[in-house]
Order: C-alpha cells, then structure tokens, then sequence
C-alpha cells in the first residue's frame, strides 16, 4: 500500500505492469516498465507532463506492482489489462478519433502487421482498439521478437537482395528467395496471433524455444 501523492517503498527493479488504483480499488492507469522501481518513481520526482497526468496522481489512491520475467511478458500483461478494465487514464486520444487497432493480413500468402483506424470484411484478422501509443509498441515487440514483414510490396520472392529490416532482424525476408521458409513464416504468424490473441500460456514457451535453438533459415 502506498501513501496518496507518494510511490510505494521497497519497488522491485524489474520488469513488469504497475496499476494506479483508487480508494476503492478501481484501476485508473495500467503500464508497464523495464524497471517498476525506476518507472513509477519517476511520475514523482519531476513535473508532471500534461493535466492527465496531473489529474492521475491527484486521484489515486494506490500502485500496485505485477513483477514479469521479461518485457515481453510485462506488454503482454500490460495490453490484457488494459482492455479487460479499460482505465480511464489510459483513454488519451481525442474524442474525434477513432482508436487504432493492429491487422494482420492473414487472408494473404505472406501476411503482414499493420495499424489502422479501420475495420472492415476483407478477410484479414484485426486487434484492439488499442489505448495511446500501445499500437505502436506492439509493432515494434512484432518486428522484433516474430519478424513478420510490415511493407506492402508483392512477395514473390525474386527481389535481389531483402531490405534493411532484414540485416536489423525485424523481417524473415520473404521478398527474397532461400531467406526463409513458407513453414518458418507461417509459424512466425501463428505467433503474432497468439500474441495479439493474450495467449501467453501458449505463446511464452514458444519464445523461449526459439531463444535457446535459433532457426537456421533466420
């Protein structure tokens, strides 16, 4: 239990999710941090950077901490609890926007992840709506940790030489031939659903899978 106006004591220096709540236990903020000590601690040692923020540190009552293995865990967390209760402080676009949810082409061969504000019949699978900038971080955790493809070309695999997200590690590469396989691709997908899906019993044991035997084909 924390004191109103102050951050709780004895924060973990870890990865994971931390939850501004209420008196009477309502969850107003959900985020996640690299570090909880340093990340939580930080809203009360400098000014506070919009009336939002201003407005969250005058109403809660308490921050709770979910510790995580990794920072992957802790998004994965983080974007679960965020549309289970929907947190009144995480609600930071204008009220004339639509919110921005995160397509994966899967009615394609060679699917690829892209935010939009649309959602439409094409065939396609579609996650959200996601709150402020966390669309965005997701695609970066997609490019990162599954290396599907972001781009629009055609995949026909007879471009000469794959683009620099391949020399980054952020795509397999299938716009070139011999950089990877329909299998390994397709697997690659199957990930990002399940990701996008908060299947994490699933999806975590996967991860470590390929952390400890890399494909030869990446």
């Amino acid at each position: 239990m924390s004191e109103p106006g102050r951050p709780p004591e004895n924060l973990p220096d870890a990865p994971g999710v931390y939850l501004f709540k209420s008196a009477r236990g309502k969850i107003l903020y959900v985020g996640k941090a690299n570090s909880l000590k340093k990340r939580v601690s930080s809203y009360f040692t400098r000014g506070t950077e919009s009336s939002k923020t201003d407005a969250l540190l005058r109403s809660f009552d308490d921050i709770e901490t979910i510790v995580t293995n990794t920072e992957l865990e802790a998004l994965l967390l983080e974007n679960t609890l965020i549309k289970k209760h929907r947190p009144k402080y995480n609600v930071c676009l204008r009220d004339d926007k639509t919110y921005p949810y995160i397509k994966v082409t899967t009615g394609e061969p060679w699917p690829r992840a892209l935010v939009t504000r649309r959602v439409e019949e094409d065939g396609h699978s579609y996650f959200g709506p996601f709150w402020g900038g966390l669309a965005r971080r997701i695609m970066r955790m997609i490019t990162r940790h599954f290396q599907i493809r972001t781009c629009s070309i055609e995949i026909d695999g007879k471009l000469p030489r794959p683009c620099l997200y391949y020399d980054l590690h952020a795509c397999l590469g299938p716009c070139v031939a011999g950089l990877t396989t329909r299998e390994a691709y397709e697997e690659a997908v199957r990930d990002v659903l399940l990701f996008l899906q908060g299947r994490n019993r699933e999806l975590i044991p996967r991860l470590e899978e390929k952390m400890s035997f890399p494909s030869s084909t990446t």
